[in-house]
């Protein structure tokens, strides 16, 4: 063989074992994650350690990147639709925000339904599979879920008896929350979470429902002086991805990853756990009260709410079955 065909055979060689080698060593999977919340909010730091793991626990094949406080464009309400159309890989949310998109998820903010963290995980018990599934048929999957902690009302003035509550431009979450408040006399205001603290800027709401967390996350006390522990609804957050870009990933990354969330997930509901007497301190530290309402308000609440879980179920006959199995489970059948 010539000098000149000899080149042209190693040169081919050496050709070959590098397009051998770039095909074996894939370039990593970079998937942008929406999150309506600001960046120090307990459920973003739990993304991002999430991610952190993910990346460890893959050798970089898998890199998820935070985007918090809506950054991305996709509203709190278009989460479900967002990540199932595949806008974003992944996405955080609250349940209670895409009961356009997926009623039942409206289950666990039926008021006085739940009453703790032990019941809540009961509820999740009987429902979860069925959101899974239903998540499924829209294009979604469920990584993990951890629940915001104990609920309260934020008002300018002390609120004693429902009396006080006439007029009240509450914001809101969804339909339920409205409900609730036009039941209870007042006027909902349905708002995202960064929508909020413009409303209360601009006069547009004057008493606002939500956790310590965002109170706190978005100082609440420039605007509202007094916090009541109404402890009124349960809300949990869905971490999804659009199962189009999850199925892509080799069986045995999502198996990993899958792994991770199973074992993060209870970590994040003790975050949680944690939460709310943290953020009940930093609101009194700034000059805001935190007191249980009066036992007047608490039964006028009730009074008022009393079949809005039956009303659910027949709008929603799925739910039926399930809130009269939680009802047995609880005692309170």
């Amino acid at each position: 063989m010539r000098r000149r065909d000899m080149m042209r055979v190693a040169g081919g060689a050496v050709l070959a074992g590098a397009t051998m080698r770039d095909a074996g060593a894939q370039a990593p999977v970079r998937w942008d994650v929406s999150l309506p919340w600001g960046p120090t909010e307990f459920h973003t730091v739990n993304a991002q350690n999430f991610a952190a793991e993910v990346k460890k626990a893959t050798n970089d094949a898998v890199q998820m990147t935070v985007h918090p406080g809506g950054a991305l464009g996709v509203r709190a309400n278009e989460t479900v639709r967002g990540v199932g159309d595949g806008v974003v890989p992944m996405a955080e949310s609250a349940g209670f925000q895409n009961v356009g998109d997926l009623p039942l998820l409206g289950i666990e903010s039926l008021p006085f339904l739940i009453a703790n963290y032990d019941e809540l995980q009961i509820m999740h018990s009987l429902v979860r599979a069925t959101w899974e599934r239903e998540l499924e048929r829209r294009g979604v999957g469920v990584l993990y879920m951890v629940p915001w902690p104990t609920q309260n009302f934020y008002f300018k003035k002390p609120i004693v008896t429902a009396a006080d509550l006439r007029g009240v431009r509450m914001r809101t979450y969804d339909r339920v929350t409205a409900e609730m408040c036009t039941r209870l006399g007042m006027v909902p205001q349905q708002l995202n979470n960064p929508d909020v603290v413009p409303a209360l800027a601009s006069g547009r709401v004057d008493a606002v429902m939500t956790s310590g967390t965002t109170a706190a996350a978005q100082r609440y006390w420039e605007f509202l002086k007094h916090t009541y522990v109404t402890n009124h609804l349960w809300a949990t957050n869905l971490m999804l991805v659009n199962l189009e870009s999850w199925r892509r990933l080799p069986a045995a990354t999502r198996t990993t990853i899958q792994d991770i969330a199973k074992r993060m997930e209870p970590e994040f509901w003790n975050v949680s756990k944690a939460e709310h007497a943290t953020r009940m301190a930093e609101l009194q530290r700034n000059g805001m009260t935190v007191e249980d309402p009066s036992p007047a308000l608490v039964q006028a609440m009730r009074t008022a709410t009393a079949t809005m879980a039956d009303d659910f179920a027949r709008a929603n006959p799925a739910a039926g079955p399930i809130i009269q199995e939680f009802r047995r489970r609880v005692g309170r059948a």
